[in-house]
């Protein structure tokens, strides 16, 4: 279930070693099917109702980013910039390790394009360790930020924020982000266990002391513990790099969709209503998703999207030839992927033939 290494660093046997990482940064993934837990049926009324509005935080974004973006697409389809942050904040201190300093860093970011008609998706993931030019950008109060060549791409949240991180996914890949979404630490674990776990099948063992996580090669249900551990785990799978763990952080969205997309057929309101009230705690949004009812319009235009129906890869990077530790955008075939989606069209083969990240591997099967 290893990620294969392409390339080997000088005076090393084969295989590229990245330090540990003692922040235990981890993955807020896939917060738009938390969204899709929302859909309540007839007891989103009332008093429920506004508990539930009041759960939800959101950012005005379209303020802060101006005019200057790329156009709105016109082929019906949509881009939802999914991120989560590194935050020690609050409860995301004890799961994530390390001292609430105040700064925050993206650790995880996918770009989902939903097709028109609303019937399958592609996911893109974009590297943190990705070395890019982050654009000059103004964070939601107002501050501005000076641009910066050859910065790591989870800077751009640490510099300004949820809106400086669209800028410069926007500025990456040229296509308008419709909607941004944000899971923390905390909130993923809680809606896992609401849940009441999520199934997955790993071909071999995984143990990686730094994410806690020691599964045994089999079939599991795991809890909201033990999916954090996943879906953070970097040492105990692959080559030791993000890329490795992105992997498996595709492999688990499926599994969590899979699971989502069960919860239509329960009966129990109360269970409903505990589902959608860890997952309005659970995420940040834009401000056009602010709202219950928005929320809401949003997670029942997404319910016929099952994991059959998503393509998921990596943006396409090489290795970086000066340092193993990161990787640098593989311009010619990053293009091939931004193209597709702009016209709505799958994404190419050739487009991840031959990168560093390539086509998510069915490690962790659900």
């Amino acid at each position: 279930m290893s990620v294969e290494n392409r390339t080997e660093r000088r005076g090393t046997k084969g295989r590229r070693r990245k330090p540990r990482d003692k922040r235990h940064t981890g993955l807020k993934v896939a917060a738009w099917t938390a969204a899709g837990i929302v859909v309540l049926g007839g007891t989103g009324a009332g008093y429920l109702y506004f508990k539930l509005n009041g759960n939800l935080e959101s950012v005005d974004i379209e303020q802060a980013l101006g005019t200057d973006r790329p156009q709105k697409a016109d082929n019906g389809s949509e881009n939802i910039l999914v991120l989560g942050s590194d935050t020690r904040a609050g409860g995301n201190q004890k799961l994530g390790g390390g001292a609430d300093d105040g700064s925050a860093r993206s650790d995880t970011a996918m770009v989902v394009h939903v097709y028109e008609g609303r019937k399958k998706a592609s996911v893109v993931s974009i590297p943190r360790d990705t070395l890019i030019d982050r654009p000059e950008c103004t964070d939601t109060d107002g501050g501005t930020h000076p641009a910066a060549d050859g910065v790591m791409f989870n800077s751009a949240y640490s510099t300004g924020g949820a809106a400086c991180a669209v800028k410069t996914v926007e500025s990456i890949t040229d296509l308008r982000m419709d909607h941004y979404l944000e899971i923390d630490f905390a909130g993923f674990q809680k809606l896992v266990d609401d849940l009441g776990g999520v199934e997955v099948t790993t071909s071999e063992a995984i143990k990686d002391p730094d994410s806690h996580l020691d599964l045994p090669a089999g079939a599991h249900r795991l809890d909201g513990e033990q999916a954090l551990g996943l879906v953070r785990t970097r040492h105990g799978v692959g080559d030791g790099s993000d890329l490795g763990r992105i992997q498996l952080q595709q492999a688990f969205v499926r599994a969590l969709v899979r699971q989502v997309n069960e919860v239509g057929v329960l009966t129990s309101p109360k269970k409903l209503y505990d589902l959608a009230d860890s997952a309005t705690k659970a995420v940040t949004t834009d401000s056009d998703l602010g709202s219950v009812n928005a929320l809401v319009s949003f997670a029942n235009g997404m319910k016929g999207i099952g994991p059959g129906a998503m393509r998921m890869v990596t943006m396409p990077v090489q290795y970086d030839p000066a340092d193993l530790n990161r990787v640098l955008p593989d311009t010619d075939k990053a293009q091939l992927v931004w193209d597709a989606l702009k016209n709505d069209r799958p994404i190419p083969k050739s487009a991840t033939e031959g990168t560093a990240g390539g086509e998510a591997e069915d490690v962790v099967r659900s």
